[in-house]
């Protein structure tokens, strides 16, 4: 009981610390956008900006210890085609501590939330709307606009996130946008975000979580031939680097999870 109620107090106190930088950083984030908007099409800076909206909430969240690993290109402004497993409405808190800016693909449900996504939109992130079969390739589009404006892409390929914790299968829509353009691909690993926020519950859970950065994949002489093979490999070196951080941090899946 007590233990429940430690949490409970806990997870308020998360929620507060994120409204309040949320509420906090909106007029920030306009302020930029509208300075920035002649000189700054992909809203780069105003981006980057938004992203530290969860670096303080994090940092003071007695739950919560976050971690990156791994190095990111040295121009992330190249630009990037950034992939990643799909843990929890946390991997976004978690990824956004890496210090670069990438445009969200999103679900319309986040950029729905008020302050959240009306930011999200200022800042050009990219809005798919589930159950809508126009929605997928509109945002493809808007993405290669994005990657046009020399800012990096950043997509789920699984979609939605497993409700067992296994790997999903990846969808190709992230890996033909990258070969059609000539982009790399930035792989990232997420580990611990799961435990961070259970589906359905409001109540946080005290855990660490990692992001990993793995080599890019370069794309320039594939075409779409290739997409499968890139797809597979990209979905293996995740699930490998995943593995790993669990080992790494102690980590013991349910009988149920398996790759």
């Amino acid at each position: 009981m007590g233990s429940k109620l430690v949490t409970a107090v806990c997870s308020v106190w998360g929620w507060f610390l994120l409204t309040t930088s949320v509420l906090l950083f909106t007029p920030l984030v306009a302020l930029v956008r509208l300075v920035t908007w002649p000189f700054d099409r992909g809203a780069y800076a105003a981006g980057y900006l938004f992203r530290k909206v969860v670096i303080a909430p994090s940092a003071l969240n007695p739950l919560w210890t976050f971690r990156t690993s791994g190095e990111l290109p040295e121009d992330m402004r190249r630009p990037y085609v950034v992939v990643a497993n799909h843990e929890s409405f946390v991997d976004m808190l978690l990824i956004s501590h890496l210090p670069t800016e990438m445009k969200w693909l999103s679900k319309s449900e986040i950029m729905r939330i008020p302050f959240l996504g009306w930011m999200m939109h200022l800042v050009r992130d990219i809005q798919l709307v589930r159950g809508d079969r126009n929605s997928g390739p509109k945002a493809l589009e808007e993405c290669r606009g994005r990657l046009d404006d020399k800012v990096s892409v950043m997509i789920f390929p699984e979609g939605s996130r497993s409700k067992t914790g296994d790997l999903n299968k990846f969808k190709p829509g992230a890996f033909r946008l990258a070969i059609d353009n000539g982009h790399p691909i930035l792989p990232l690993a997420v580990h611990g975000t799961r435990e961070c926020l259970k589906a359905n519950d409001w109540r946080m859970g005290r855990a660490t979580a990692e992001v990993r950065v793995l080599a890019p994949i370069e794309t320039s002489s594939l075409s779409r031939d290739d997409l499968p093979e890139l797809r597979d490999r990209v979905r293996t070196l995740i699930s490998e680097t995943r593995d790993e951080l669990r080992s790494e941090h102690g980590y013991t899946a349910p009988h149920s999870e398996s790759d």
